[in-house]
């Protein structure tokens, strides 16, 4: 007679979901040093809550930001504040005589920021074939339509601002004070200046645009140019 031994039956394999189940309950019985210590290892806390350092940066660009929302109606104070920055920016090129390559670099690069401030923000030479979009009015009995710069009073300040800040840190390290005759430049940056604001005007009489708004236009009917009052 035959006899059969009979162990223990093999455990069903676990789906996906039972492990991660399984899992779970692991790690909630583990305790809160080992659990923090596993979320610190990825950059945040279980809990979500971000860096002390992220805080602090998130903070610091808020109250930036606020700033910058009280000075947008101060246009004259901001840009006071800006030639301010420049004369004295200027006046430590003077004294250090050095650092010309770095204040030839702001020269373009405010430059480039007049010519787009000046510049429309729809091309009115990408517009010629075309009807569609805003255009600028040719005659003076259409339609008033405000000019739209392509990079507005406020990001003009705020960019040029930022750059002479930078370039004034610039000077602090000697690194970039390269050696350059300085007369050149100055010649150089001339003949560019006059260059891109004579095509810049010739783009403004060519296409009749100027790139400022006194405001809508008003007209006074007959009826409102003299009224008698009956006493």
């Amino acid at each position: 007679m035959d006899f059969q031994v009979v162990g223990p039956s093999p455990k069903p394999d676990k789906g996906p979901l039972q492990e991660l189940h399984s899992s779970r309950k692991k790690l909630r019985n583990k305790p809160e040093s080992y659990r923090m210590s596993e979320g610190d290892s990825v950059g945040e806390s279980v809990h979500g809550k971000p860096s002390v350092v992220y805080r602090f940066f998130t903070r610091l660009g808020q109250i930036y930001q606020s700033w910058l929302d009280k000075s947008t109606p101060y246009t004259a104070v901001r840009w006071v504040v800006t030639l301010g920055l420049s004369f004295v920016y200027m006046i430590r090129v003077y004294l250090l005589q050095g650092w010309y390559i770095v204040t030839y670099a702001l020269g373009i690069y405010h430059l480039n920021l007049f010519i787009a401030f000046l510049s429309p923000k729809v091309d009115p030479s990408l517009m010629e074939d075309s009807d569609d979009g805003p255009s600028l009015p040719t005659k003076q009995n259409e339609e008033f339509r405000p000019f739209i710069r392509r990079l507005p009073e406020f990001k003009f300040w705020h960019a040029a601002t930022k750059g002479i800040l930078v370039a004034m840190v610039c000077t602090f390290f000697d690194a970039f004070n390269v050696p350059v005759f300085w007369p050149i430049l100055v010649m150089y940056f001339i003949m560019l200046f006059c260059i891109t604001m004579k095509r810049q005007i010739k783009h403004m009489i060519k296409y009749r645009y100027i790139p400022f708004t006194h405001g809508k236009r008003r007209y006074r009917g007959k009826e409102d140019a003299g009224k008698a009052f009956a006493s």
